[in-house]
């Protein structure tokens, strides 16, 4: 910092939190499963929930990191970013490092190809996207991507793009952006504004210049991608309905209205919407260049599984024994079949 300022100073709240990284550790639950097999029909690839221990009113978690989380919950964000200090980059998930002898098997690779690679990297499967994010935002800065000085306190670990993935600059796990990426449907990065966390007051405005481009042109990036409504048959919206796009093992959910939004690179893709008690639908849509969202609605039609799983529920879930023609039915079984019925 500049003056008096301490680098700590304000890091930490006054109960000794430091929020940015007091949310539970969703990714390394999910490679645990993936290491297991677990993913995606017996353990979801979004939406993973919070863990019990961490809800728990003794658990260490402060009360700020309880309302975001609160607040996440309640609103179905598509788009995020934290603004920080002490260095000047935009950093993307994952921030948390996967450990080494749970990284899935690749083929050998000559000692060359190790060169400024970090083998605990765990990149996201919407890793192309954050990469964009990033750089939407790094790219319009008036002075990130001037990387030929360096970093504020090492080595530039950007490339001379002002983009870093978190995990490769600082590892950390339970960071606020792993957390919306696995828990919720937002993309979340974490932008750091400068080198002085504590500039001067005469220096203020053209901090503000330094980043006023780029925020617009982030906040333009949620219009990048597709969108679109989920309905059944009768117009009805369909809400918590699964958006798979393939290629990308990483879903999203609709609103409480049935609407979603999903942020994409330019492309065609395919995608899938499906719900309990509905048939799956398909279709492809194509992304654009140019800014908006390529609309891309879904009508789900009734699943006759979810009658059949009724009628199972009704018989105790014991298969529903067949009635023979001919045979004449004992006073039990007539008893059984008129309740049925």
């Amino acid at each position: 910092g500049s003056e008096l300022g301490n680098w700590a100073l304000g890091h930490w709240t006054e109960e000794g939190y430091d929020l940015f990284e007091n949310f539970p550790d969703l990714a390394s639950a999910l490679w645990a499963a993936e290491e297991r097999k677990l993913v995606p029909h017996k353990f979801p690839n979004h939406h993973i929930p919070i863990p019990e221990h961490y809800l728990a009113e003794d658990a260490t978690v402060a009360v700020e990191t309880r309302a975001v989380m609160a607040w996440m919950d309640k609103n179905p964000f598509v788009l995020g970013a934290n603004l920080q200090g002490g260095e000047k980059l935009v950093s993307y998930p994952f921030d948390t490092a996967r450990p080494v002898s749970e990284t899935p098997a690749a083929a050998p690779r000559s000692a060359d190809d190790y060169e400024d690679d970090n083998p605990e990297l765990q990149e996201t499967p919407d890793h192309a996207i954050f990469r964009w994010l990033a750089i939407s935002y790094a790219s319009a800065h008036l002075t990130m991507t001037e990387t030929f000085r360096g970093g504020c306190h090492t080595q530039d670990m950007t490339n001379a793009m002002g983009i870093v993935q978190g995990a490769k600059w600082h590892p950390r796990a339970g960071s606020m952006n792993d957390f919306s990426y696995l828990h919720t449907n937002c993309l979340e990065l974490s932008i750091y504004l400068g080198c002085d966390k504590f500039p001067h007051e005469s220096e203020l405005q053209q901090e503000w210049e330094n980043n006023k481009e780029s925020l617009l042109t982030f906040m333009e990036q949620v219009h990048r991608g597709i969108k679109g409504l989920v309905t059944d048959q009768q117009g009805e919206p369909i809400a918590n309905a699964t958006i798979v796009v393939g290629g990308i093992n990483h879903n999203v959910r609709t609103g409480s209205a049935g609407d979603y939004w999903r942020i994409l690179n330019p492309g065609e893709y395919r995608v899938w919407a499906r719900a309990e008690g509905y048939n799956p639908a398909a279709k492809t849509c194509s992304v654009f260049y140019e800014i908006g969202a390529t609309q891309c609605n879904f009508v789900l039609a009734r699943s006759n599984w979810k009658r059949i799983r009724e009628i199972m529920a009704m018989n105790g879930n014991r298969p529903i024994r067949r009635v023979i023609p001919g045979r004449p039915m004992t006073p039990r079984e007539r008893m059984r079949l008129r309740l049925r019925l």
